[in-house]
């Protein structure tokens, strides 16, 4: 498990980058206490260590839903929940409880906190500022597949232009009006593509497999967030109230790959 920050975590907004240095930096730290001796004569330190760590993701979480507040960040909510439920699991986890294991319980602690930061600043963060309205989005057309994207691996960047033919496809869809049998045909082509994101991502997984891809776990966790935020959306009563939601979840899909594909998929080669 990866205990550093590495550049795949950059965001692009300098505070918030500067504090997930910081959680990094606190998780590296509890890392090697545990290493390095864990004995009764550090375990107040290691605790007192879990502690601050505790409290600086609670400040972190509230810098960070007041940036995303500041600036209309469309997932705000959902960012709330996120770092609400997350921080009733850590809480859960007594470590001053009298556990019989207490390194065990620690590690799980340890091992859950990074797991847990990989998959939200990969998954969730890349996109603080970079989530327009449905309507700028659809001006600039950036479900349309460009020359940036390109990674100079021919599987992947054929998966990855199929990926944006499928987008463009749904949109095409909702902007000929309405007429019978339209939202079928886009529940149809959402639930295409979520089939078609199982089969890239393990196409994708294979070839870094394949190729000794150090980045491969990170990448894992970024692909389990997509396909598991592609499974919120209702796709059984779609009609003409969920239009706008639904081009809203476009918007997150194509601007998720357009971020993953140039901070991530462009290092694979």
């Amino acid at each position: 498990m990866y205990y550093k920050f590495t550049d795949d975590c950059l965001i692009g907004v300098e505070e918030i980058d500067e504090e997930h240095r910081g959680l990094f930096r606190l998780i590296g730290e509890l890392h090697d206490m545990l290493e390095d001796d864990f004995g009764q004569d550090r375990y107040d330190e290691i605790c007192d260590a879990v502690e601050r760590l505790k409290r600086y993701t609670v400040e972190h979480f509230r810098h960070e839903e007041e940036y995303m507040e500041k600036i209309g960040h469309p997932e705000l909510e959902q960012q709330k929940q996120q770092h609400a439920r997350f921080c009733e699991k850590i809480n859960e986890m007594d470590i001053r409880s009298g556990e019989s294991d207490q390194y065990a319980l620690i590690t799980e602690l340890l091992t859950y906190l990074v797991k847990w930061l990989y998959k939200h600043v990969i998954g969730s963060d890349l996109l603080i500022g970079k989530l327009v309205t449905v309507d700028e989005w659809k001006q600039k057309e950036s479900y349309i597949y460009a020359e940036q994207y390109v990674t100079g691996i021919e599987l992947i960047d054929e998966e990855h232009k199929e990926l944006f033919r499928r987008i463009e496809a749904i949109q095409r869809i909702i902007e000929q009006g309405d007429r019978p049998g339209r939202f079928a045909e886009i529940a149809e082509g959402l639930q295409g593509f979520r089939n078609y994101v199982r089969h890239h991502f393990e196409d994708e997984e294979a070839y870094m497999k394949k190729v000794g891809y150090e980045g491969l776990e990170v990448q894992q966790l970024a692909h389990d967030v997509f396909a598991t935020r592609l499974e919120l959306m209702n796709l059984d009563d779609l009609d003409g109230a969920h239009e706008y939601e639904v081009e809203e979840f476009l918007e997150f899909l194509t601007e998720w790959l357009i971020t993953h594909i140039i901070q991530m998929d462009k290092n694979i080669r």
